[in-house]
Order: structure tokens, then sequence, then C-alpha cells
């Protein structure tokens, strides 16, 4: 099995979508539990950019997984900890990120009912972690396309 390079252009795009993404969840400020139960285009326009930006990450994730090893990881979850064998993101970061994919099961497929108190937790939480998420896959991909170029 030979070895493939994952798509600067792929990765780049969905970092891009990821930033823009994390811009638009900054816009919203300082969002409560109270905020998304009164307010619905709120609530709806926090749990979609969230969701987004999880699910943009999974899938680089899956991208750069199935370019180097050939296979795709078995979950999102798993995702994360194989781009963090990869040497792409910080193994403990990696850790850290891993349980965002559950939220974003909870947003994507309603498997019970929404905890606002959780999501507005999520929020600035989100910002913070997937903004390192882009600068450490961004940061990986520059590398990697530098030395290809060489």
């Amino acid at each position: 099995m030979t070895q493939e390079s994952p798509s600067y252009h792929v990765v780049n795009a969905r970092l891009t979508e990821i930033k823009m993404l994390i811009e638009d969840l900054e816009e919203l400020g300082l969002v409560t539990a109270e905020d998304l139960r009164r307010d619905r285009r709120t609530r709806h326009l926090a749990e979609r950019e969230l969701s987004q930006v999880i699910e943009l990450a999974a899938s680089i994730n899956i991208h750069i997984v199935a370019a180097l090893r050939g296979r795709a990881p078995e979950s999102y979850y798993n995702s994360f900890g194989e781009l963090a064998r990869l040497g792409v993101i910080e193994d403990e970061f990696a850790r850290r990120l891993q349980p965002s994919t559950g939220m974003r099961n909870v947003l994507v497929h309603e498997y019970m009912a929404v905890d606002y108190q959780r999501v507005a937790a999520t929020i600035p939480l989100a910002i913070e972690q997937y903004s390192e998420y882009v600068r450490q896959v961004a940061r990986w991909m520059a590398e990697r396309w530098e030395a290809e170029q060489q």
C-alpha cells in the first residue's frame, strides 16, 4: 500500500470554513442557557455552527488519516486520536477534543433533549479549542506542503 498525500486544497478549504464558523460563534458573544431557550434564532445558529465546526474537523481528520493510512478512522471520536498518532495535532490536545464529538451527535441526531446549559458552556470552549485545532493542522499541512515542494 502506498501512502498518499492529503490534499492541501481540501484541508485548507475546510480549515477556512471552520475559521469563518468560529468568527460567527464569536459574533454571538456570551450566550446563556436562557438565551438559547428563549431565542430560537440564536439557538439554531449556535447549534448549527457548533455541529458544523466539529463535522468539518472530523472530515479533515478522516481525509488525512485515510490518505496516510489507507483507511478511514472508525469514528469521529477516534479520528482525533489517529490524527495525534500521525503527529498532526498534539496527543493531549486530541484527548481534549474527542468529547466534542458527543456534543455534535446530540445536536445532529437529537439523541436526547438538548441541554442548553451544556451548549452555552460549549461555545467558548469550542472557539478556543477549534481555533487551536486550525493552527495545529494548518502548521502541519504547511510543513508537509513545503517538504513536498522541495
